[in-house]
């Protein structure tokens, strides 16, 4: 009898669904479960041609008439971040971040509820429940964590904000052995937040947090050039784009 743990992946094609991304489109993706004795293995070998977790499964667009969603990583040592992003750094050089256990807390899900509400009101993600954001969250059989980014704790506050500063962003962050992995972000959408672009900013302190543990790469998932909702991975310089050569540095702009 073959032991289970050591046969290779089975993959699976997810029915046509609309794309998020290109209006008019259909998007297909190719996935698989992240399970035997070495998921952690797996999940660094299929992310280096592409795939993405979420929760105890790894998936990649597998369109038939499109290739415009393209893999991307930011080489840690070659970054050098622009005028605008310095700026944000010194912005946000008042907040606390803390990495903390991947367990879902209410405090999260408040936020997480507040950002989908209005940041992706039409999304399938809209109306999740608490039950479904602790699976999104602690579903993870690899080495996975929460970045918390908080406001100074408020002397004359009540409650948690008092002594722990009032939470505004959180990363849930997937560690590899050559980088982090951002797998969802989501921010206080407070119109007086706005300057301290948090969706960008967590990105600079991965970056910045990456060269201090000597991890090479942040991978930022997929990016379309033509797409208003991934314009923002384009800031970042240089990036390299998953090809069938492998990572090579690309011109975003």
């Amino acid at each position: 009898m073959t032991d289970q743990s050591t046969q290779f992946p089975r993959f699976y094609v997810t029915a046509p669904s609309t794309c998020p991304y290109r209006s008019g489109n259909v998007e297909r993706k190719v996935f698989t479960e992240l399970k035997g004795n070495d998921p952690e293995g797996l999940h660094e070998a299929l992310a280096q041609v592409g795939f993405r977790r979420s929760q105890d499964i790894v998936y990649r667009p597998t369109c038939e008439d499109c290739n415009a969603c393209i893999s991307v990583r930011i080489p840690v040592q070659d970054f050098i971040a622009n005028r605008t992003q310095k700026r944000l750094i010194k912005k946000n050089n008042d907040l606390h971040s803390s990495e903390v256990p991947n367990i879902a807390t209410r405090e999260q899900y408040q936020l997480l509820s507040r950002y989908l509400e209005n940041r992706h009101p039409e999304g399938g993600m809209t109306n999740m429940s608490f039950e479904e954001y602790a699976d999104m969250v602690q579903s993870s059989p690899i080495r996975t964590h929460l970045v918390e980014y908080r406001l100074p704790p408020d002397d004359q506050g009540h409650g948690p904000t008092r002594n722990r500063g009032q939470l505004i962003a959180v990363c849930l962050t997937d560690q590899m052995q050559d980088g982090l992995s951002l797998v969802y972000s989501f921010f206080d959408i407070d119109p007086k937040f706005t300057k301290r672009s948090l969706g960008t900013y967590m990105i600079l302190e991965h970056i910045a947090t990456a060269e201090d543990f000597g991890l090479p790469h942040v991978y930022l998932g997929y990016w379309v050039d033509d797409s208003p909702k991934m314009a923002y991975k384009a800031s970042f310089t240089p990036l390299e784009t998953l090809t069938p050569h492998g990572w090579r540095v690309i011109q975003t702009k």
